[in-house]
C-alpha cells in the first residue's frame, strides 16, 4: 500500500508540473498576437482538398488537425501520443449539413497502457444518413473492487486485458429533420486477461472474468439537433441503442444491452457565449452478462472524480449539469459541473437518498476557434471519492 501511495504521489506531482507548464505555455501564447497561435495550430493542420476548393468555392475545405496529445485520468495516469481529427463534408453539402468528425487517437500511458481509438459521426449530403460508431484496440489494466454498489475501497486490485471493439451504426433520417433510425452490429472481444492469483477477482470469478466475446445486432435511434458536434452551444442529442448478443453469432454469452445518452445545451445569454449543458445516461443489461459488459460508474466524461469501475453492476443511471463560461476576446474558459448517479442490480435497489454525488471545475483553452475545439483541464470529486484530475481534448459531452 505504501508503494502504491508513493506512486500516486509521484504521478500527482508530475501531473501538477505538466499542468503548470501547459497553462504557462498557453498563457504565453495568448499574450502574443492571436495570429501567432493560429499559425502554431496551422502547422499541425492539413487540407486534403485545398486545390479542389480553390477551383470550386462551393466545396467545404476539409481539414485534418493533428497534434501531440497529453492526457491524464486516474485510470491511465499521464498519457502521451498523437491525435488527429478529420473534419469534412461530402461534395454537394452546404450549410444545412453539419461537419463530419472522424477522430483517431494513439496513446501510451505511464501505466503501460496503449490505446488506438476512434469515435466517429459522419453526415451524408443534406444529412439524409448518419454513420456513427466506435473502433478501438487497447491494452487496458483495470481496477476491480468487486461487483455491487457498496464495495469497499480496500478491495482494490488491478487486472489486465486486451480489447478489440468494432461498433458501426447506420441511420437514416425519418419523420423529422433531426431524427434518425437504423441499426448496426457490435463486436467486443476481451482476451489475454491476467488476474492476481488468489485475489478477489480470481476468487469471485464473475461471468467472463477471464475474457469474453460479445457479438450482436443493434437497433438504434438518434435525435441530434446540436449546432456543433465538438462543442455544442444549443440543441438536443438523444441516442438509444438496443443490442442482442448470443452464441449463435459467435459470441460467448447470451444477453441484451440497452443504452441511452440524452443531452441538452442552452445558450445562457445573448450578451455572451456561456452555455448550460445537461446530460443523462443509462446502461441496462440482462441475462448472462460478462464482466466487460457490466455498467462502470465513473470516467473522464461522466461522474468525473470516480475511478472508472469503482462501482460495477448490471445497470447504471447518471446525470450531470455543467456551466461553461467563456471570456470575451480570450481563448480561455471556465466550467463548473455537478452530477449524481449509481449502479444497481434491481430497480428497487436504486434510491435517490443513496445516490453518489460528484462535483468539480475545470479550465478550457480553445485550440480551434472555428470548430470550437478545446483542451480541458478538470478536477472532479464527490461524496465517495477523494477526487481526481483529468486532461483531455474536446468537451466531456
Amino acid at each position: 500500500m505504501k508503494n502504491y501511495l508513493s506512486k500516486i504521489t509521484l504521478k500527482t506531482t508530475i501531473l501538477l508540473m505538466t499542468l503548470f507548464l501547459c497553462i504557462s505555455f498557453l498563457r504565453a501564447q495568448e499574450k502574443k498576437k492571436s495570429s501567432g497561435l493560429d499559425n502554431f495550430v496551422e502547422t499541425f493542420t492539413f487540407y486534403p482538398n485545398k486545390n479542389k476548393v480553390a477551383q470550386d468555392s462551393t466545396l467545404y475545405l476539409s481539414k485534418i488537425i493533428t497534434a501531440p496529445i497529453i492526457s491524464y485520468s486516474p485510470e491511465t495516469s499521464l498519457g502521451f501520443g498523437l491525435g488527429a481529427k478529420y473534419l469534412f463534408k461530402f461534395k454537394g453539402s452546404g450549410e444545412e449539413t453539419r461537419t463530419s468528425n472522424m477522430p483517431v487517437s494513439l496513446l501510451y500511458t505511464l501505466n503501460n497502457q496503449f490505446f488506438i481509438y476512434s469515435g466517429f459521426e459522419i453526415f451524408t449530403n443534406q444529412e439524409k444518413w448518419v454513420i456513427s460508431g466506435n473502433i478501438a484496440f487497447q491494452n487496458y489494466p483495470r481496477f476491480y473492487y468487486g461487483i455491487g454498489r457498496n464495495t469497499p475501497k480496500t478491495n482494490e486490485e488491478i487486472y489486465d486485458n486486451f480489447q478489440v471493439l468494432v461498433e458501426p451504426i447506420l441511420l437514416k433520417r425519418a419523420f423529422a429533420r433531426y431524427l434518425f433510425l437504423g441499426g448496426g452490429f457490435r463486436f467486443n472481444k476481451i482476451y489475454d486477461t491476467e488476474v492476481e492469483p488468489g485475489g478477489l477477482l480470481d476468487t469471485n470469478r464473475p461471468s467472463g472474468f477471464d475474457g469474453s466475446t460479445s457479438t450482436g445486432l443493434e437497433l438504434a435511434l438518434l435525435y441530434d439537433s446540436r449546432d456543433n458536434i465538438l462543442n455544442a452551444s444549443k440543441g438536443w442529442y438523444f441516442e438509444l441503442t438496443k443490442g442482442f448478443y448470443n452464441t449463435s453469432l459467435g459470441g460467448t454469452h447470451n444477453f441484451d444491452l440497452t443504452r441511452f445518452d440524452l443531452r441538452h445545451y442552452i445558450k445562457v445569454s445573448k450578451k455572451n457565449n456561456d452555455v448550460l449543458a445537461f446530460q443523462a445516461v443509462g446502461h441496462f443489461s440482462n441475462g448472462d452478462v460478462p464482466l466487460a459488459e457490466l455498467a462502470l460508474l465513473g470516467n473522464e466524461r461522466i461522474m468525473r472524480g470516480y475511478i472508472e469501475g469503482r462501482f460495477i453492476e448490471e445497470n447504471l443511471v447518471a446525470a450531470q449539469v455543467e456551466y461553461r463560461k467563456t471570456f470575451k476576446d480570450s481563448r480561455f474558459g471556465f466550467v463548473a459541473f455537478l452530477g449524481a448517479g449509481d449502479v444497481f442490480n434491481k430497480s428497487r435497489d436504486l434510491k435517490i437518498n443513496d445516490l453518489k454525488l460528484n462535483y468539480g471545475a475545470g479550465l478550457r483553452f480553445m485550440l480551434d476557434k472555428k470548430e470550437r475545439l478545446n483542451i480541458r483541464f478538470d478536477f472532479g470529486s464527490g461524496n465517495e471519492t477523494d477526487g481526481n484530475f483529468y486532461i483531455n481534448i474536446a468537451e466531456a459531452y
